[in-house]
């Protein structure tokens, strides 16, 4: 999947972020492959306790299983990780470092994403240049208990206040993900309903068919 493909917002996007805490006794590999299997065509690896050195080893491989299923495969926060692997996205938070400087290393063929969770901070992220915004947290979860919920109106302010695509996160599941996707989402993000579902491949598929079916 190349940077048009990707940026095309008639495509769904089932939008994989990593978490190899909530994986049990399986290894992230496995989970990240079963979750391809099953329709996932974006992984984010995100990882914020691991070594460099382990990092780069890690984005690797699954930038490589990215590769074999036709998914885009971007690294969270981590430049110097992307640069080493040659991801072809990355993925950065309101802290993390400036989209314009993150464009001047990273150049013009690299899918940026920027997190918002208000429509200024997605204006502000399209005016710097992003390809994309992560609209965050539409539904309250326990590890962004701080952060007020967008809901589904917030959600959609986003949406239509772009011209460049909106991915949602947060507390998203294939319970809800057709009523995020008519709120203007161009895909969805999820964390533990897949990396800790009990069978992560059937997690995946269930989602992409919500998601696909919003699109229908």
């Amino acid at each position: 999947m190349d940077k048009n493909q990707f940026l095309q917002k008639s495509l769904p996007w089932t939008y994989l972020v990593t978490d190899r805490r909530i994986c049990g006794d399986r290894s992230l590999f496995s989970v990240v492959e079963k979750a391809l299997r099953g329709g996932v065509n974006v992984v984010q690896y995100r990882e914020k306790e691991a070594s460099t050195r382990q990092m780069i080893a890690e984005a690797g491989k699954i930038h490589e299983l990215c590769r074999k299923y036709g998914a885009l495969f971007i690294v969270n926060d981590r430049i110097d990780v992307a640069l080493a692997v040659k991801a072809p996205g990355v993925h950065l938070g309101q802290e993390d470092m400036s989209l314009p400087m993150a464009r001047r290393i990273l150049g013009s063929d690299v899918i940026i994403g920027i997190s918002a969770s208000s429509v200024e901070e997605a204006q502000t992220a399209e005016k710097d240049g992003a390809d994309y915004v992560g609209a965050s947290a539409v539904f309250a979860t326990p590890t962004k208990e701080e952060a007020p919920a967008l809901g589904l109106a917030g959600l959609a302010q986003i949406s239509y206040a772009l011209s460049i695509p909106v991915v949602a996160i947060g507390g998203i599941h294939r319970g809800n993900a057709a009523d995020v996707m008519a709120a203007g989402s161009s895909g969805v993000a999820v964390v533990s309903a897949v990396m800790a579902a009990e069978d992560p491949e059937e997690a995946a598929r269930l989602l992409a068919k919500a998601i696909g079916s919003a699109e229908g």
